[in-house]
């Protein structure tokens, strides 16, 4: 397909306007249609099977094209110059045909064919005048079998509840089976995700990532459409609204200016799905953001993905992040599951004169001012700076589990730090070894110790508008099980325990000052632990050991600094006085960015001396720091004077209370 001029009138930020979106849309779809099988009920894309089987993949590469599509004519009012309609009708009476051999995998035979379900039944909302009213009364019917089994379904507690909710709201809509119990339970449910500011768990455990967005802002809201009239949705629909508001202040800011979505969080191979809340905002003309802003953020994402091979030069997109890189995928991940990237397709359910497209793009707020926000929901510091556009996230308050627990920790939620310019380590013997953004202490052996099942113990904005946070876990090591399934969450297995550590972060710019204090040992501790380590930003390289990197080495040397470079930014740790060692640890092939991931890090030679404060400065920006942060002690507590001169005066014996 030839590609659309960019608008730099319209668009100076993106360049993008709806007809490339459009353009995106269709060129998804028509690279799918090799991939179908005669009776176009199942598009099984090429590449290994997933871990779910080729009948389940099938089945996901139709719902979450067929997505795509739904959006795509039900913004154009119908008009379906492609086909889109006639090809995926002859899917639906092809795939319920209990008797076909392409028929779908049933939701009473498998538990992914209730997500599936969901987006056909949602597609089916969406595009009812030219789609559902024109099946024959026999497709019609079978389409309702098949959906049926949702009613009094087992549904897992988390975004899936919305799943069940959404079929058996259409098949209310259409005068299929459905139990009002299930409907007002799973609210009931959900209404427990909901979080400060407007944000949302996934589910009962901390658990923060795209989803909140992607699937928990977009549901609810598209289930009040569903319902409209009646008075639960009525009366949810302005608390979901506002909700989504408040959401979206903070969305916006952890957009990297190059587009990026932060690397945080399961299903990252799902990429410009990420887009989702912005078109909500959009579709519910809310006043703030600004429909400007709005396609900022989402043209900016699925840009970003558009120009870095997502997808490819075939129209396909592959398990990856850019290119294709299957470690970043979840046990559950099959060839057909990037494909509900379609969901980031969804402002082309509004039409072409919608103010979304016809404002003129506004900076995102990286691209605007430096800032440091709390968001204390999810316990994350986030820093944004516009010398360089790279937003970082900071985490006291995420680790996919709760308080108290001892699972190793997910490299997806249980990091120290994230950012839309680094990727963690998820792949390789590092994955599972906290290195990257982590303090751990190192047994005799030098594993390093695991931090999920913290508490959180501060998230807050000092009057200076330095961010701090701080988080308290007992060191624990654990051999996980070597089986069970990989939902982006950490593995169980036996633990040995260790002493308590407590770390604060001071978040100004591209800078944190983390100190850390190792409490000392109790009846509890079955491994003291030995050397402290806190790991920085793990840099994205084309060679090991970039830039300066090679003067550290992979051993430990003394001095205070561990330094690498890429072409875009620094990272670096700058060690106290007690963290005399440091190095740099070159991983190979650990991450979706580039071919190697480069890390540096500070230690103590020797074992670290307990209940004092060990103090590390971590830089994650443009250019090498000329200045850094000096950090002094006095006895009551630290003082931070920042390179722009602010200064910061911190009690830490707060945190010990």
């Amino acid at each position: 397909m030839p590609r659309v001029p960019d608008d730099p009138a319209l668009s100076p930020y993106t360049g993008w306007t709806r007809a490339h979106w459009a353009e995106l849309a269709e060129r998804l779809l028509l690279s799918a249609r090799p991939f179908a099988s005669p009776g176009h009920a199942r598009v099984s894309f090429p590449g290994r099977a997933g871990g779910y089987g080729a009948d389940v993949d099938g089945l996901e590469g139709f719902a979450r094209t067929f997505l795509a599509a739904g959006f795509r004519v039900a913004g154009e009012g119908g008009d379906d110059p492609l086909g889109l309609m006639e090809w995926y009708a002859e899917g639906l009476a092809t795939g319920t045909d209990p008797a076909s051999p392409e028929r779908w995998v049933r939701l009473d035979e498998h538990g992914q064919a209730k997500v599936e379900a969901a987006s056909i039944a949602l597609v089916l909302h969406l595009t009812r005048p030219w789609l559902w009213d024109r099946l024959d009364d026999g497709v019609r019917e079978r389409v309702i079998a098949y959906l049926a089994p949702a009613v009094g379904g087992e549904y897992p507690p988390i975004n899936w509840v919305w799943f069940q909710i959404v079929v058996e709201q259409f098949l209310a809509s259409v005068g299929g089976p459905y139990e009002p119990g299930d409907i007002e339970a799973g609210l009931a449910l959900t209404d427990g995700f909901a979080r400060e500011n407007g944000w949302y768990a996934d589910g009962a455990e901390r658990s923060y990532d795209h989803y909140a967005g992607w699937a928990l802002q977009f549901y609810p809201l598209l289930w009040t459409e569903m319902a409209a009239g009646e008075p639960a949705a009525d009366e949810r629909r302005p608390v979901y609204l506002r909700r989504l508001e408040r959401y979206l202040h903070d969305a916006v800011r952890l957009v990297g200016a190059d587009g990026s979505p932060l690397l945080q969080g399961r299903s990252l191979t799902y990429r410009f799905a990420a887009a989702v809340p912005f078109w909500l905002g959009a579709r519910y003309d809310l006043d703030t953001p600004s429909p400007g802003l709005l396609r900022r953020a989402a043209s900016g994402i699925a840009r970003h993905f558009a120009d870095r091979g997502a997808p490819d030069g075939k129209g396909l997109l592959s398990l990856g992040w850019h290119g294709p890189w299957r470690p970043i995928a979840q046990s559950y991940s099959g060839p057909g599951s990037p494909y509900w990237a379609a969901k980031g397709l969804f402002g082309l359910t509004l039409p072409a004169g919608h103010p979304v497209w016809t404002a003129v793009e506004e900076p995102l707020p990286v691209e605007r001012d430096d800032y440091q926000v709390v968001v204390p929901s999810p316990g994350w510091l986030v820093s944004g700076t516009r010398a360089d556009g790279v937003v970082r996230v900071v985490n006291h308050g995420t680790d996919h589990s709760h308080p108290g627990s001892d699972l190793a920790d997910s490299p997806l939620y249980a990091r120290l730090g994230y950012s839309t310019a680094t990727s963690p380590v998820l792949a390789g013997p590092y994955a599972g070894q906290p290195l990257d953004q982590s303090v751990t202490l190192l047994d005799a052996g030098g594993e390093p110790s695991h931090r999920t099942g913290f508490d959180t113990l501060l998230a807050q904005s000092l009057p200076t508008g330095t961010a701090a946070g701080a988080s308290r876990w007992r060191a624990h090591w654990v051999k996980p099980d070597s089986c069970g399934p990989d939902h982006g969450s950490g593995r169980s297995g036996r633990v040995r325990l260790g002493p308590w550590l407590h770390v604060l972060s001071l978040v100004r710019g591209p800078w944190e000052v983390r100190l850390v204090r190792v409490g000392a040992p109790d009846d509890q501790v079955e491994e003291a632990g030995g050397r402290l380590r806190v790991g920085g930003w793990p840099l994205p390289s084309d060679i090991p050991h970039a830039g300066t990197a090679a003067r550290a080495g992979a051993d430990p040397v003394a001095g205070e600094t561990a330094v690498v470079v890429n072409e875009r930014v620094w990272s670096c740790v700058f060690g106290g006085a007690s963290l005399d060692v440091g190095g740099v640890t070159s991983a190979d092939d650990a991450s979706p960015l580039a071919p190697w991931t480069v890390v540096p890090w500070r230690a103590t030679s020797g074992p670290a001396r307990a209940e004092v404060w060990h103090e590390a400065v971590l830089h994650l920006g443009a250019g090498e720091p000329a200045e850094r942060p000096a950090v002094t002690w006095a006895p009551s507590g630290v003082r931070v004077v920042w390179p722009d001169g602010a200064v910061d005066d911190f009690d830490v014996s707060r945190l010990l209370r």
